[in-house]
């Protein structure tokens, strides 16, 4: 029973949720090529990728870098969609800031907390299922509380929650 005021992060209407599958809380890695590495092994494992996903996400983050600079930077990491068999969300906390490149920048980097990989198989839900993970994204409270996650448990059901939480109402209009 959870009394968090932040379960309700601001989704767009009928966007859909993405389904959390793998998740590593407290990843404890050199850099972030390696925690690229370390949830693309994850998807391997899983058979929610191709054998050419990983590469194909290296060769993808080196060109169009993805790290945000949100309220606290994440970075969301992804390949083309005929690398992924199975639709859904990865994530992972990172024990420590990791430095991604600025996704539209001019070669900067931010020290990266959470990274959250969608994996899409159908272009036409890219958009929707973007914009669902951007506004939990720019919440800081509930960003914070996914990195606060203690084990994979915890940050699965936290992440399940964020996502999947209905639009509040707009201002001054009550559902009754």
């Amino acid at each position: 029973m959870s009394s968090d005021p932040h379960s309700g992060a601001s989704v767009p209407p009928g966007a859909p949720a993405l389904e959390v599958g793998v998740v590593i809380a407290g990843l404890d890695v050199a850099d972030a090529e390696d925690a690229l590495r370390s949830l693309a092994g994850r998807l391997l494992d899983e058979a929610a990728v191709t054998v050419e996903f990983p590469e194909a996400l290296r060769r993808r983050e080196q060109c169009f870098p993805t790290g945000l600079p949100t309220p606290i930077p994440t970075a969301i990491p992804h390949a083309d969609p005929e690398h992924v068999l199975t639709p859904g969300l990865a994530l992972a906390t990172l024990v420590r800031p990791m430095a991604f490149g600025e996704m539209g920048g001019d070669g900067g980097t931010v020290g990266v907390r959470l990274v959250v990989m969608p994996l899409l198989t159908d272009a036409s839900a890219h958009l929707d299922a973007l914009q669902r993970l951007m506004a939990v994204l720019r919440d800081q409270a509930a960003v914070q509380d996914l990195i606060d996650a203690p084990d994979e448990q915890q940050l699965r059901e936290r992440a399940t929650r964020y996502l999947t939480a209905p639009a509040p109402n707009p201002p001054g209009q009550d559902v009754q």
